[in-house]
């Protein structure tokens, strides 16, 4: 492992599912929920957040090693692992936090994000509304959304909507995901 780390910061709605998602692949080092996007002031609060009213998006902040994974794999993993084509939603999750959405760290960052986009858009059959903006102040989530689905595996919402998106990903990207994943 290099001692250099680079972070990545995406929403595809609930980031319990994007952190689940994240906390497999290899190259990552750590995953922490949190808000971003926002336009109100001070630390929102996940019940703030989930009104809809602060403008934040529900997003995870990915530490990853380049020399293992890249950006750009990442990405994708990102773009596969939920519906980009669905504005403002992710299955039963609705509203503006729960919009696809990538924050860039740096412009390298954003053309990739570009790239990507762009070079999966054929395999969809509804337009992408995943939206690419400049990074602002993270807003690390409360202590419970960490980690979430390690710690509440058997949660009716753990079981019928992440355990599911796990099974997909390890369909879709096997060789990306750390040797411990069953």
């Amino acid at each position: 492992m290099s001692g250099n780390l680079d972070i990545m910061t995406v929403g595809g709605g609930c980031f319990w599912c994007t952190e689940a998602v994240f906390n497999e692949v290899k190259g990552v080092e750590k995953v922490v929920s949190g808000y971003m996007g926002g336009n109100v002031p001070g630390t929102p609060t996940y019940r703030e957040v989930c009104s809809g009213l602060t403008g934040h998006a529900e997003v995870i902040q990915v530490s990853f090693d380049p020399s293992v994974i890249s950006y750009q794999d990442l990405l994708i993993i990102f773009m596969t692992s939920h519906d980009p084509t669905t504005l403002n939603r992710q299955g039963g999750d609705v509203g503006t936090q729960y919009r696809s959405v990538i924050f860039y760290h740096d412009h390298k960052q954003k053309i990739t994000a570009e790239l990507v986009l762009s070079e999966i858009a054929p395999y969809y059959d509804q337009p992408i509304v995943t939206e690419i903006s400049a990074v602002q102040t993270f807003y690390k989530a409360e202590e419970v959304h960490q980690n979430y689905y390690a710690n509440n595996k058997t949660a009716g919402y753990c079981s019928a909507v992440i355990t599911p998106k796990l099974a997909k990903l390890r369909s879709m990207h096997a060789d990306k995901l750390k040797s411990t994943t069953i």
